[in-house]
């Protein structure tokens, strides 16, 4: 990814593991979101928190220190992800453990996907795709898009940002 570009970025929690179902987990990534946004490092314009993965739409605008914001997120949510784990569910660390001479756990697959987006429709197809995943049939999170929390798709539809570093996607174009 390149500074000053909005992409529509997909990670996965590794092997696809529901670890993001419960509210704590997807809180270390929104308090992580609001700290990068607070510190101007990104813009979110959209984001949808699924029980094993996450879709952004975002834009990279400084390096946080010496690497990209994306990578401060990856970085940041792991080690809250490990520090819970080990505190309140050991049980479940055996899953992320991997054969890396620089760490002992991953929790994030290495292979996150950012697509660059480059007009008006593909913005609005990548939003209507983040909101609408809640309502999948594999899911079922909800109803409606506004009725899962965490998302932007409330956002979108009353102009309520719940989570203070959301920025509307026509800003971007």
């Amino acid at each position: 990814m390149e500074l000053n570009k909005t992409y529509f970025y997909t990670a996965a929690i590794l092997h696809w593991y529901p670890l993001l179902k419960g509210h704590v987990f997807k809180q270390y990534i929104i308090d992580s979101l609001q700290y990068l946004c607070q510190r101007e490092k990104l813009k979110v314009y959209a984001f949808v928190i699924m029980p094993n993965h996450l879709h952004i739409i975002w834009e990279m605008l400084a390096l946080n220190g010496k690497e990209m914001p994306n990578a401060s997120l990856m970085k940041f949510t792991g080690h809250k992800f490990l520090e819970h784990l080990r505190q309140h569910d050991p049980n479940t660390l055996p899953r992320f453990l991997v054969k890396d001479p620089h760490r002992r756990h991953q929790f994030w697959q290495r292979d996150p996907l950012p697509v660059e987006l480059y007009s008006p429709h593909v913005y609005e197809q990548k939003l209507d795709y983040i909101h609408d995943n809640p309502l999948q049939e594999h899911w079922s999170l909800a109803e409606c898009p506004e009725e899962y929390f965490y998302s932007s798709a409330r956002f979108y539809t009353s102009g309520e940002d719940d989570f203070g570093f959301l920025t509307h996607y026509e800003d971007a174009i």
